[in-house]
Parts: structure tokens; C-alpha cells; sequence
């Protein structure tokens, strides 16, 4: 009979992360998060796997499948330990695309790839194609963005969204 070790299917190791996940929150959620996910980890072995999510799930009287359980181990990479638990938080608190997908999204209007969009078309863009915007919402959008001589810079501003201003990440790198 096979003990319940060789039973279980090894999950990839976690890769690292080249960001600083821990400078997305603030002291206080990183130690609510910490005491969640040391709910979650009823084994107490600093990984979320299978039978920590079952566990936790019946203990409040939820019955899940299997598949669900695979499904929410699935959304990781890897292991769950608790830096990929907080990635995969920052990434659902966010709210945001990749970086890629929203900068894919600007360079569809550019098509000679140059990084800017003209104000005038970008606004134009936003209040007659797709899901409209009011002026008031363009403006709000554009208040602060990256705009010289009339043209958006939407590199910048991809930028800008994923990670901030460039003054936050240098505050943030000279913290003790």
C-alpha cells in the first residue's frame, strides 16, 4: 500500500519573482495576510496545497470538488508559499492587465509604433469607440498623464500604472 507521500503529486517549484511584492502593501495587510494564509495552511508546513484548501473549506461548511481546489492552485505558477500568496493577492487587488496587454492595447492606435498618440485622437478614442467615456471621465484619466506638446505618451503611462511614479520607486529603494 502506498503511504499518503508517494500518493501526492509534486507541484513545480515556486520561480521568483524579479518585483518586490512585499513594497505593494502596507506593513499592517502583509500581517493580516500572514495570519490568513497560516489559516489556510492547516498543516502548518508554509505551502497552501490540496488538502490545506479542502481542510479550510469544510471547516466552513463549504464541500468543494476537486476541481475547483485544483482550479485556485492552478492561478499559481508554483508552490503556494506566502510571497506567491501575496502575488497572487496584489495581483487580484490590482485589478489591472499585464503590463503587456495594456500596452497592446494603446499601441493599436499608433501604427507607426512611436509610443505617442495625439491627444485630440486619444480623447476622440475614449468617448466614441467601445465602452464611452465622458469628457469628465477622459479628463480625470489624463489628469497627471504623461502629455508633452499634445501627444500621450502611453509607454509612460502603462508604466505609470503598473508601477507608480518614477519618484515613489526611488523613495522606496532609499527607505532604511
Amino acid at each position: 500500500m502506498a503511504s499518503a507521500k508517494t500518493r501526492t503529486k509534486k507541484r513545480p517549484r515556486t520561480q521568483r519573482m524579479t518585483s518586490n511584492v512585499f513594497s505593494m502593501f502596507a506593513p499592517s495587510q502583509i500581517q493580516e495576510f500572514k495570519e490568513a494564509f497560516n489559516m489556510i495552511d492547516q498543516n502548518n508546513d508554509s505551502i497552501i496545497d490540496h488538502d490545506d484548501l479542502l481542510k479550510m473549506l469544510t471547516s466552513l461548511g463549504k464541500d468543494p470538488r476537486d476541481a475547483e481546489i485544483d482550479g485556485m492552485l492552478n492561478e499559481a505558477p508554483g508552490t503556494i508559499n506566502f510571497t506567491m500568496f501575496l502575488t497572487l493577492f496584489g495581483d487580484k487587488m490590482m485589478g489591472s492587465d499585464p503590463e503587456e496587454v495594456i500596452h497592446d492595447a494603446f499601441s493599436s492606435f499608433d501604427p507607426d509604433n512611436t509610443g505617442f498618440i495625439p491627444e485630440e485622437r486619444f480623447r476622440e478614442i475614449m468617448t466614441t469607440m467601445g465602452d464611452r467615456w465622458s469628457d469628465e471621465q477622459v479628463d480625470e484619466l489624463l489628469n497627471g498623464a504623461p502629455i508633452d506638446k499634445g501627444l500621450f505618451n502611453y509607454r509612460e503611462f502603462t508604466r505609470l500604472i503598473k508601477h507608480g511614479k518614477k519618484e515613489d520607486e526611488e523613495n522606496q529603494q532609499r527607505a532604511p
